[in-house]
């Protein structure tokens, strides 16, 4: 098999593991016939026909189908705002268990076009709340709660306009607001965001089930916490929106919220009703990567979970980590070349700042590997992309392209490089199936696709600095070096892998 062929299989079966109905099983059954309880990671809920479901997120659709085969008749009614397209996608791909019956209790309303707040997710969100507010003490509220969630629920303050809002949002994130900053600032312009749907639903028993698409499993971040107790305030909202000079430029709307809200934190709000469990997360996708990895014969690593930061940055972390790779192959990991990449490797971390990794122990394990097997480094998280050009494409398509590039310039700079003499391939991937306005979920690339470019008079350089990785990537052979997987019904942040090994042995 193909270096493409295996990287793309550990794609495949890294999703496979965090799809939506297995972890939800695991997490949650009815026990009992005369009286049943929900039982949710050990703890009980009393069910006496009082259950109601809602649900936001690119994974949520799986999860309520799941959900209502595990609650049958003891679910009354359900709604869930799921994104646009999905359950014709799921239908095309023969995903049925990811689909409702027929005559389902819940509600599907289908929305946020391009992953973009829009009418009919405010009107899913309206439909939510409205069905929030109406619960008594004696119901049991279900909330299934994954990534894309934020805007998949926007429910503005008035008299903030969902379109205000969304400029706002578009704004941030072009001048490279991480994720955490976007919601922190949503969340504070939001009726249901901040804890705000436990705050209506109360005092109905809320238990949420969560997959969480963000680094550390916050649960106040993770689709804007609406069943969490926010730990920030608006003068947080304050602090993000003059980080990225835009307190100037604000609509009068938000202005007057912003205005008319306490500026420091509240004492802390009761949230004793609520009980929030994450069911799955991106270190679980990256554990059944390893795992088949190693099955195919590499030595696999994983990096970290965790992986954030500016795209250049982590392209660079990226391009020097297979360099080292490279020189360990050729024996030469331990010379002075190879001293001083691992100097610049973690002069890189430290200014990365990822939560968890420690890369002096990653690199005295890459010590140890010797050059008998190809080796296998794996990692999740969320890089962050400063929009400069009017270009197509993602975060994943954007990375890979600048590992690529990368390489190629190393190899370029080396007389007789070990990068020559190794065969590499880099994929970066969303797990939701969705990068950027694309109809990919991100590429693969290596260094001699950017060779094959510039000698077609295609410069690298140039797309990226358009942010228009996509439209490289569909240069050739029909968008082979592009992942397209269609809507997978999961998301648990992106994911990358990179497979090296010697010429002469593949």
């Amino acid at each position: 098999m193909s270096l493409r062929e295996h990287v793309l299989s550990l794609f495949r079966s890294a999703v496979g593991t965090v799809r939506p109905a297995p972890m939800l099983k695991r997490a949650v059954k009815l026990q009992g016939d005369g009286c049943p309880q929900l039982i949710v990671k050990g703890r009980a809920f009393p069910v006496k026909r009082n259950l109601y479901l809602v649900g936001f997120g690119k994974a949520v659709l799986g999860m309520a189908a799941a959900a209502e085969e595990i609650l049958g008749d003891h679910l009354i009614r359900g709604i869930v705002s799921v994104p646009l397209g999905i359950q014709e996608s799921l239908q095309r791909a023969g995903m049925q268990e990811m689909l409702l019956k027929p005559h389902s209790r819940i509600q599907v309303i289908e929305g946020a076009r391009n992953n973009l707040p829009d009418p009919e997710a405010l009107r899913g969100a309206g439909a939510i709340q409205e069905l929030a507010q109406g619960l008594t003490a004696d119901d049991l509220l279900l909330v299934l709660i994954s990534g894309g969630g934020s805007a998949l629920l926007p429910a503005p303050i008035p008299p903030i306009l969902l379109e205000e809002k969304e400029k706002l949002t578009k704004m941030l994130a072009s001048r490279g607001a991480a994720i955490q900053e976007l919601n922190i600032v949503r969340k504070t312009l939001s009726l249901l965001k901040g804890g705000g749907l436990a705050r209506l639903a109360y005092p109905a028993q809320v238990v949420s089930l969560i997959l969480s698409d963000v680094i550390g499993d916050p649960l106040d971040i993770i689709a804007s916490g609406p069943t969490a107790a926010s730990s920030h305030s608006v003068q947080d909202c304050l602090q993000v929106l003059a980080k990225y000079n835009l307190l100037q430029s604000l609509p009068e709307s938000v202005e007057t919220v912003l205005s008319s809200s306490p500026t420091k934190r509240a004492a802390p709000e009761d949230y004793s009703h609520v009980c929030n469990v994450i069911i799955g997360s991106n270190a679980l996708a990256l554990d059944e990567a390893k795992r088949q990895a190693e099955g195919l014969g590499y030595v696999a690593l994983i990096l970290s979970a965790a992986v954030c930061g500016d795209i250049g940055h982590v392209a660079a972390l990226y391009c020097h980590l297979i360099r080292l790779l490279c020189l360990g192959f050729a024996g030469l990991g331990e010379g002075p070349l190879g001293n001083e990449v691992r100097g610049n490797l973690l002069q890189l971390a430290a200014e990365l700042d990822i939560p968890g990794l420690n890369l002096a122990e990653f690199l005295q394990a890459l010590r140890g590997l010797g050059p008998e097997k190809p080796v296998c480094i794996l990692a999740g998280g969320e890089t962050t992309v400063r929009l400069r050009g009017t270009g197509k494409g993602g975060r994943n398509q954007e990375l890979a392209l600048r590992v690529g590039l990368g390489l190629h310039r190393a190899q370029g700079a080396e007389a007789s490089s070990p990068l020559g003499r190794c065969e590499i391939i880099f994929l970066s991937g969303g797990t939701d199936g969705q990068d950027g306005p694309t109809g990919a979920a991100g590429a693969f690339c290596s260094p001699e696709l950017v060779d094959e470019a510039f000698q077609e008079g295609l410069d690298a350089e140039a797309f990226l600095n358009n942010n228009d990785s996509y439209t490289f990537f569909s240069h050739f052979q029909r968008g082979r070096h592009l992942l397209v997987t269609g809507l997978t019904g999961t998301n648990v942040m992106d994911i990358q892998a990179v497979l090296i090994r010697p010429k002469d042995r593949s």
